[in-house]
């Protein structure tokens, strides 16, 4: 599938290609995009159901990792990837199933385990919001309030709601992502382990439980040269919440590609 996607930086040199995570979309990691741009080409993507790329029923590991390969090989075969939460977990299994595809993988916040918790309330607050007479953000904001409490989390899923459309509607394929939702917060059955030989950094927030001691441990198991770097006062969302300590650290692991 053709991603949607968005380029910046210099053409010259090796790609990185930036993944977001669940209900996402591309400029969610604008931050650490702009940094990287000062000295390499910088690829952000609309995973398939997000933002404008295209919608489809397979959500599974497998087809986003695929999606992801033909991007770098459209891209000239070879590049840096760097994968948030659910787009941290589509980054491993492309590299551990086309290692020849990736030279250095950046992991944030998320290990390759299956996970206790479910984002499903979240789709049936999406579903279930009224959108009738919608014109402003800030409207629909106080509708899901009803929803969900956290104001942040509102804030996310909101920018992924298009008002532009008449009537307005969500960019998400929400019906695709309920369906997959048991594979999304679990790990594929036979991805290799250890496939990999590349450079690989996982990045952790102090304040996220993602990756916990178990975690840890199997991303060590399925690549044994990771390193595992903790940014101090930042949750799962690390990239938002220590946007310049994110991107530094990025930097200084891609180099100049």
């Amino acid at each position: 599938m053709k991603l949607n996607h968005v380029t910046a930086g210099d053409d010259a040199g090796l790609p990185v290609l930036l993944v977001h995570g669940l209900f996402g979309q591309a400029r969610n990691l604008g931050a650490q995009a702009r940094r990287l741009a000062e000295g390499r080409r910088v690829v952000s993507v609309d995973l398939r159901n997000h933002g404008e790329s295209p919608h489809d029923p397979d959500a599974s590991y497998t087809a986003l990792a695929a999606d992801l390969a033909e991007m770098i090989e459209a891209l000239g075969g070879c590049a840096d990837l760097v994968g948030h939460s659910m787009g941290g977990k589509a980054a491993m299994v492309l590299a551990l199933k086309r290692p020849e595809l990736v030279r250095k993988l950046v992991v944030m916040d998320i290990a390759p385990v299956a996970y206790g918790h479910d984002q499903t309330p979240n789709i049936d607050a999406m579903e279930g919001l009224d959108l009738t007479g919608i014109e402003r953000r800030g409207q629909a904001d106080r509708a899901l309030a009803d929803r969900i409490e956290d104001r942040g989390t509102r804030a996310f899923l909101l920018q992924s709601l298009d008002l532009s459309r008449q009537p307005p509607g969500w960019r998400l394929n929400l019906a695709a992502l309920r369906a997959h939702m048991p594979g999304i917060v679990g790990w594929p059955e036979g991805v290799p382990q250890a496939s990999f030989d590349g450079p690989v950094l996982a990045i952790r927030g102090a304040r996220s439980d993602y990756v916990t001691r178990e975690g840890e441990a199997a991303l060590r198991a399925h690549f044994p040269q990771a390193r595992v770097v903790t940014i101090k006062d930042a949750g799962h969302w690390l990239h938002a919440d220590a946007p310049e300590a994110v991107a530094e650290t990025l930097a200084a692991f891609l180099g100049a590609g």
